[in-house]
Parts: structure tokens; sequence; C-alpha cells
């Protein structure tokens, strides 16, 4: 039986493959995060993987407070770009295929079509800078397979929708930025995606392509189109006025368009992937 190892269990992604792995029954999963396994600690990580021996690993942990890490930098390069090549080092020694997580904010936001994963990269904050770092730390492994992704929401944990959910019951109106476009991107359709990955390698060996993919759901968005429709499935009627970025001060910058280009991961898994509006309307529905 196969055994898939999953960090930062507690996350959004990482509880919608724990919620997806009861419909896998061919494969034992050892969930963990920050409480019982550190993978920022390189020995703490060798003995646990000496121990556990999976056959896969998927890095669903990350610092993604995007504003707080500009102040907090030490904390996030630790989880976002040494840990990342700790897990990368393990897999490597121990055999292990690697999945590991990464983000559009490795993108200064500058292109006007979709990011392919061939595309120049330009981090403009600590977030990006340090995930980056822990992409190229990732692919001193030949075997890894790094997804980025973008806007995840799911029922879990804090995102947009939940925000805009609470603010839209509390206030009367919100401003809301109009002018970064990208794709909301539902955690279950990525966890649902990963674990396809790992299936059809499982089964055949070769099926295991290494190297970068994108994934988000299909479409694309402002923040202002998202928060719209978000309170329209919600049935909220708070006012929203659409803001430019400048007039929405943040510690960190925000690239203006980060729509990502997902043929390659389509092509090479089979990968049928949702319309963010279809994707969304399932997410709220469970929250309701």
């Amino acid at each position: 039986m196969n055994k898939i190892l999953i960090t930062g269990a507690y996350g959004q992604l990482g509880n919608e493959i724990k919620m997806l792995s009861a419909g896998m029954p061919g494969f034992e999963f050892l969930f963990t995060d920050y409480d019982t396994l550190d993978i920022t600690d390189p020995l703490a990580f060798r003995i646990y993987m000496e121990d556990a021996r999976p056959d896969f690993v998927v890095n669903c942990a990350a610092y993604t407070a995007v504003d707080k890490a500009e102040q907090d930098q030490e904390a996030c390069y630790s989880l976002n770009a040494v840990a990342p090549g700790i897990i990368a080092g393990n897999c490597r020694h121990f055999s292990a295929r690697f999945i590991q997580l990464s983000t559009d904010y490795v993108f200064d936001g500058t292109h006007c079509t979709p990011y392919s994963e061939d595309d120049p990269v330009n981090p403009q904050g600590v977030y990006g800078v340090t995930k980056r770092e822990g992409e190229l730390s990732c692919l001193a492994d030949p075997e890894v397979i790094i997804i980025r992704t973008s806007w995840l929401y799911s029922t879990f944990g804090n995102n947009f929708v939940k925000t805009m959910l609470r603010l839209g019951r509390e206030k009367d109106q919100l401003n809301v930025v109009f002018d970064q476009v990208g794709t909301p991107t539902y955690a279950a359709d990525l966890a649902a995606a990963v674990l396809k990955i790992i299936s059809l390698s499982a089964d055949n060996r070769e099926c295991w392509k290494p190297g970068i993919y994108h994934y988000s759901n299909e479409g694309a968005c402002s923040w202002y189109d998202f928060a719209n429709v978000i309170h329209h499935l919600a049935g909220i009627g708070c006012k929203l006025f659409p803001v430019e970025t400048k007039d929405f001060v943040t510690l960190a910058k925000r690239p203006a368009y980060s729509v990502l280009n997902k043929s390659r991961i389509k092509e090479t898994f089979g990968l049928t992937i949702p319309w963010w509006m279809d994707s969304l309307n399932v997410c709220m529905q469970s929250i309701k």
C-alpha cells in the first residue's frame, strides 16, 4: 500500500485532501502539521522519513500571510524557502516522489495574457521571493513536481470568500480592488488534481512527469468581480464599490495580473478543470 505524507494538514489544501482521502482506500495517508512534524528542522524531518518511509510527499505548508511576511521575514523564509529544500533532499534520499505547492506571486503581474510555466519570474515581495526560493531548492531534485496556484479558498481556514461573507453581513458598503486580475482556486479542486496525479503515478511510474505546472480554476476576474459573485450567491445586499490598488494601501505589493495558463497540467495528466464560478457555487453550498 502506497503511503502519502501530507504536511501542513491544518491548512485549506491539507484539509481538502483529508476530506478526499476517505475515497482512496488503496492508500495510507499520514497527515502532519507544526505540532507533529517540524519541516524546518532537518534532523527531525530526516528521522520522520526514516521511520515513515512514505512513497509520496505533498507539502501543503506555507507562510501565506502576505503583508505580515514583510515584517516577519525570518519565519517566512524558514517555512517557504528552507523547508521545501529539506523535504526535497529527503525525498531524493528515500526515493519518495514530492509535490511542492507554489504561487502566482512568483510573477510581477505585468503580463496581459496568462502566465505559462516558462515565463520569467520576478517576485515583488517577501512572500513571493521566499516561495520562488523554495521552488529553486526543490528543483535540485529532478523528480519533483511543483504546482503553482492562485487565490486559494475553501470551507476551511481564513480566505477571501469567508472575509467577504463576514464583512458583507457586518457592513452596509465595502471598497474592493478592481484592477488586480487573477483566478480564484477552490482548494477542493486542487486537492483532487493532486490526488489524481498521485493515483496515476502509483499505478504507472511513467505517469510521474516532473516539472513546474500551473493550476487554478478556469476563467479570470478581479477581486471586485469575485466579491460581487460571493455576495450574489449568499443573498447579501451590501453595496460594493470598485477601488484602485493605489487607493487600497498594503504592506506587500500584489501582482496586477496573475492569470495562469493551465494547458500543461491538463494535457500531461488529463485533467478537466471547473470554471471558477461553478466551483465557488459548490463551495458556497458547503459553507451554507
